[in-house]
């Protein structure tokens, strides 16, 4: 199952289009796969609204590549990053972002992706099928 869906960015009040959030079954969990070119989740508000859009098509963990996600998520400072996992956590949400995350170099992040990893309900991997067998454990 596939849908398109919109969801309205709040800081700036502009429309960005999902593609696709296409919902498959990984060991017998709704999966949602976020399929865009756009960046979608800029801020905590979007990532509430992507979980909503999902719950309501069933889906119990998410697939996000890289290039949907805002670079600031990646500078810590921001708060970005604890903002929108805050809500995946919050709403019991399992999470695999899909990327090529060794390009950030800071320490911090390095930190903050190797614990996430650690604890499996956010997980930073490069493909799309490492995702697949982290969200089937």
């Amino acid at each position: 199952m596939s849908i398109v869906c919109r969801l309205v960015s709040k800081n700036n009040n502009t429309k960005s289009e999902v593609e696709k959030i296409e919902i498959i079954e990984i060991n017998g969990k709704k999966t949602a796969i976020l399929n865009s070119e756009e960046t979608i989740l800029n801020t905590a508000q979007d990532a509430l609204d992507l979980l909503g859009n999902c719950s309501y098509m069933g889906a119990d963990q998410i697939i996000v590549s890289e290039r949907n996600i805002t670079p600031q998520f990646f500078d810590l400072k921001t708060g970005v990053a604890g903002d929108m996992l805050q809500k995946f956590s919050n709403y019991r949400m399992r999470v695999a972002f899909v990327g090529d995350f060794s390009k950030y170099r800071k320490k911090s992040i390095r930190d903050f992706i190797f614990e996430s990893n650690k604890r499996g309900d956010v997980s930073f991997v490069a493909s799309d099928d490492e995702a697949r067998k982290i969200l089937a454990r």
